[in-house]
């Protein structure tokens, strides 16, 4: 990656400042001797500079950020270890939080919203930003917030969006989800409502010839192109299998997608009192309902010759139908690397596709699916750990993970105690936003290639098919109102502003190299190049307001194309 200049960037305007960064950053045997004698609680040894670097690349990686106070103890804790524990966390559910804000506002404890209208709508980005900002099981956060991105709904749909439970119940589901196996994921999605309301398997009749009328095919075609084996047949480092003639061979074809679409009949809202068709009392926190009436009964011929017999419950016909898809080989490989590219790299190695494929095979003791092994192939895997020096590695960092991370590496209060955020100003800048994607196909296709330098070495970048001349400009303007301009979040009415609390860099502020090179380790891994390191000190050193320095030394660095490009 070319070297971008802190030194020749400061002089420049802010409007071509990011747009340079991109441009940039996109290019022993035995022996007989007396054993030493035991010391009773020896002095651990120190942590090195190197080794707070990697713990946080890792954090990188594995959360949406954290302070630099965890990097000691994540780098003596070891990231297998850490891994261990955030496995075991209790998990940060949402829709409790939304709960409670609903609950506080109708009891009168605060007017949080001119309008009922926007409570509802509301209640659910609060939630999501408070959680994730707070929450101790960051871990399994951030891989709901990838799973979010594979297992797509969105707030366009206007019922997913006014009603508060439709998405955070949704989010709960990949939560709860997220350590366990893809299988019950699977399950879990097929039948989630809110899932039934985007994808239009809710409500979804069976065949009437007599009326000309089929089932509707849009749940079935996309749970298998992109919630588990995909367009084209692979081999188990993602590569396509192909034919006698050299062509790619299709997993699937339209008599697949009739089929499938004959099993997700019969589904409707759950809760008491249901019955089929019934949209009067909308119930997101349950699962959707099978009404065998609506059933199609008939046979149903699924993948690889795999026959669903006639006669049988209609949940019964939709387990089958799952276990079908579950046990297909394209599963580990066509997950294993939509997983790394979120989590990691955006061009991962046939090897490292292949060793997330092993695990998702086979967790080492006879287990499909396990989603804790497959985390841990993807984060452990050599070619996430190793220093990145490559042109295929790393990826460039998210919107919404650079923005959460920047604000728990820094610290965050508020005089209520709730972090209250909305993410319009952040949507409204880099077009991205939690479980707002604009279509089915997320906020980027996993294969996309920005023309160039990129596509003709035929490299992936998936998250600049949302980066234009706009959003490139934008993130440095919304750091400055961020970091220089005490605009933190977009509370709503009736919640304290949220204010940045980084103790510890206005402890240090006086020594410009000190505080430049922690926040270069916690945010750029050590990575700064070191011009770029001594146009920073340069620039802050005329301030003497320990604030200000803070807040400058932080904007340049997260500006910086090590930052945004991560390797």
């Amino acid at each position: 990656m070319a070297i971008w200049s802190c030194r020749n960037v400061l002089r420049r305007p802010i409007n071509v400042l990011l747009v340079m960064a991109l441009v940039a950053g996109c290019g022993g045997g035995g022996g007989s001797e007396t054993p030493p004698p035991v010391v009773d609680n020896p002095t651990p040894p120190a942590i090195t500079k190197t080794q707070l670097q990697e713990a946080a690349r890792f954090a990188s990686q594995a959360t949406f950020g954290v302070p630099f106070e965890a990097l000691e103890p994540m780098a003596r804790q070891g990231e297998d270890a850490w891994l261990s524990e955030q496995f075991a966390l209790p998990i940060t559910r949402h829709s409790p939080t939304v709960v409670d804000i609903l609950q506080r506002r109708e009891a009168g404890e605060f007017d949080a919203f001119e309008q009922d209208i926007e409570y509802l709508i509301f209640a659910r980005r609060l939630a999501w930003w408070h959680n994730t900002i707070t929450a101790e099981d960051t871990l399994r956060q951030r891989v709901a917030f990838a799973l979010s991105q594979i297992f797509v709904v969105s707030d366009n749909v206007d019922i997913l969006e006014v009603y508060p439970g439709a998405l955070s119940t949704y989010y709960d589901l990949l939560l709860t989800n997220a350590f366990g196996n893809f299988r019950d994921l699977l399950a879990g999605v097929t039948r989630s409502p809110a899932m039934g309301i985007y994808l239009s398997h809710m409500n979804n009749q069976r065949s009437d010839p007599n009326a000309g009328t089929f089932p509707d095919e849009n749940y079935a075609r996309e749970v298998m192109q992109l919630f588990s084996i995909g367009l084209f047949e692979l081999n188990e480092d993602g590569s396509h299998r192909l034919d006698a003639a050299g062509r790619p061979i299709p997993t699937y074809d339209n008599d697949d997608i009739r089929e499938f679409a004959k099993v997700f009949t019969g589904f409707s809202f759950g809760g008491p009192a249901a019955l089929f068709g019934n949209n009067n009392d909308p119930r997101f926190n349950v699962p959707m309902q099978m009404f065998d009436v609506a059933h199609e009964t008939g046979e149903k011929r699924l993948l690889n010759g795999f026959v669903v017999p006639a006669g049988q419950t209609g949940d019964a016909d939709v387990e089958m139908a799952i276990d079908n898809l579950f046990n297909h080989p394209n599963v580990g490989p066509f997950i294993g690397r939509l997983l790394i590219q979120r989590l990691t790299t955006s061009n991962p190695s046939p090897a490292y596709i292949t060793r997330v494929s092993n695990a998702f095979a086979d967790n080492g003791n006879g287990v499909r699916g396990d989603m804790q092994a497959v985390i841990r192939a993807v984060l452990l895997d050599p070619d996430a750990r190793q220093t990145a020096t490559g042109e295929t590695r790393g990826k460039v960092s998210e919107p919404v993970v650079r923005y959460v991370s920047l604000l728990r590496q820094i610290g965050v209060e508020s005089d209520d105690g709730f972090i209250a955020a909305l993410g319009y100003f952040l949507q409204n800048e880099t077009r991205q936003h939690p479980l707002s994607p604009p279509s089915v196909f997320n906020f980027y296709l996993p294969d996309h290639q920005p023309a160039g330098s990129l596509s003709e070495r035929d490299l992936f970048a998936p998250e600049l098919s949302i980066t234009n001349a706009n959003t490139v400009i934008a993130w440095p303007n919304f750091l400055d109102a961020v970091l220089l301009g005490g605009f933190v979040t977009d509370p709503p009415q009736g919640f304290s502003e949220v204010r940045l609390t980084p103790d510890r860099w206005l402890a240090i502020a006086d020594d410009s190299t000190t505080l430049v090179d922690e926040i270069n380790t916690l945010m750029a891994f050590g990575r700064l190049h070191p011009e770029t390191i001594a146009a920073i000190i340069e620039s802050i050193e005329p301030y003497e307001e320990a604030p200000l320095r803070v807040a400058l030394a932080v904007y340049y660095v997260a500006i910086a194309p090590e930052v945004i490009v991560q390797q």
